[in-house]
């Protein structure tokens, strides 16, 4: 049984590397076509008005910080980004950065949906929902600077609590900052090279929600044949076997 589990780790490795190398020479160029192809401009930061659906989400804001202060209270488990995204373990130490998943990747979270069922509504006003969870990140933390995968996703920030003074808690898109209020919706790109400080001895949370871009044909169809190809990759489904295990753990700690 070792020796199976031994040979499918070493093929999953294999096949990653190979997507990786293949990723990493096509996502340029697809990128390039995919901004060309976008229904509201290239910027790093947009202005959320071209997102009438943001207006909702910031109406909302009390129902889905209520549902946040229920978790914290009962201090429900929440993972480290690193221990569920093979991804995100270059730039996420130890547990200064947390996510509470209610999709991730496409997927439905159901356990997480189930702890937060307001808040997993109001995500239906999303069109071309990806993912959404409650990005936790930790007095002091440091988010160094990195890139996304595609431009086929953009991401939107519900901010839920938000440290002051303000602007030394931030975030730097290209060549724009920006800085995070309670019930106030932040929408980037973050396939610009992007980094996070939180200078404050509060924490900082974001309903973290990633949505397709808008594009005109054929950039919508190849997008979406990309976007498919990273669904079904070893590196999001790790992270979903992982989320899994996560959940069942803790599941079985609560019992």
């Amino acid at each position: 049984m070792k020796e199976m589990a031994s040979a499918e780790a070493a093929r999953d490795k294999v096949k990653r590397s190979a997507l990786y190398r293949t990723g990493k020479k096509l996502r340029p160029l697809l990128n390039r076509y995919l901004a060309r192809n976008s229904l509201v401009g290239n910027p790093p930061v947009f202005d959320k008005r071209l997102f009438p659906w943001t207006a909702e989400l910031e109406a909302a804001w009390p129902v889905v910080r209520a549902e946040l202060d229920r978790l914290l209270e009962q201090r429900t488990p929440i993972p480290a980004l690193r221990d569920i995204s093979p991804d995100h373990r270059r730039i996420a130490a130890g547990n200064a950065w947390q996510s509470f998943f209610l999709w991730g990747y496409g997927y439905r979270i159901d356990n997480g949906c189930r702890q937060c069922p307001e808040t997993a509504r109001l995500l239906s006003v999303v069109p071309g929902l990806n993912s959404a969870f409650f990005s936790i990140l930790a007095p002091g933390a440091h988010i160094p600077r990195h890139t996304g995968v595609t431009k086929r996703i953009m991401t939107c920030h519900l901010g839920v609590m938000t440290p002051t003074p303000a602007e030394r808690c931030r975030i730097q898109v290209g060549d724009e900052t920006a800085c995070w209020g309670d019930g106030q919706c932040l929408v980037f790109d973050d396939t610009y090279p992007h980094e996070v400080w939180n200078d404050t001895e509060q924490t900082r949370v974001v309903l973290l929600i990633q949505f397709k871009r808008p594009l005109r044909l054929p950039g919508r169809l190849l997008g979406d044949l990309f976007l498919g190809a990273v669904r079904h990759s070893p590196f999001v489904q790790e992270a979903r076997r992982n989320l899994a295990a996560w959940d069942e753990a803790h599941k079985l700690l609560d019992d």
